[in-house]
């Protein structure tokens, strides 16, 4: 048994499986995230292809106090997400893109407070379609937030002797912190 308290030949597939994710996971991540911004986005520069649509144009209405219609907020909206998207995709503008993702998420929750009865069927408990798929926006903020942490030059590391061993060559004093 390995210090793991896995058996030899499973510890050393772990050990691999582990540094590989740490690897890769932000990347994937980041792809992915940037994946459903520029489809999402782009669905919005088609009439009546996102689901979301109607939804989006009345919310940015009713926070605009009806000063900007649907066929100025739709077009803004489908280039914005399409923008963050590209962004994380090409990993540019990093701190850019996650600014335009953090405003435009502040924006998604809105509904479930100016359309109460659209977005829950009992609230604050059962939501709606459309309440879910506002509420699954916290996982892509949870991701954005893996991919903020990493602007700097930070990683994930699959194991703490690796950031021991980078302080100590660093020359990082116990209780600083340095990107890893």
């Amino acid at each position: 048994m390995t210090h793991s308290g896995l058996p030899e030949s499973i510890d050393q597939l772990d050990v691999r499986i582990t540094r590989t994710l740490a690897r890769i996971g932000v990347p994937v991540v980041r792809v992915a995230l940037g994946i459903v911004f520029l489809w999402f986005g782009v669905l919005k520069f088609f009439p009546n292809l996102s689901p979301a649509e109607d939804l989006a144009a009345r919310t940015i209405e009713a926070l605009t106090v009806g000063t900007v219609q649907s066929n100025v907020s739709l077009p803004v909206l489908a280039a914005w997400e399409s923008l963050i998207g590209i962004g994380l995709i090409l990993n540019r503008w990093m701190r850019g893109v996650l600014f335009l993702l953090a405003v435009q998420m502040a924006g998604t929750f809105t509904p479930l407070v100016l359309f109460p009865s659209e977005t829950w069927t009992v609230f604050p408990i059962a939501p709606t379609l459309e309440g879910q798929y506002i509420i699954k926006n916290l996982v892509l903020i949870g991701a954005a937030m893996v991919v903020g942490a990493t602007v700097r030059g930070g990683r994930i590391v699959s194991e703490p002797a690796e950031v021991a061993r980078y302080s100590a060559s660093a020359g990082v004093a116990e209780g600083q912190t340095r990107p890893t």
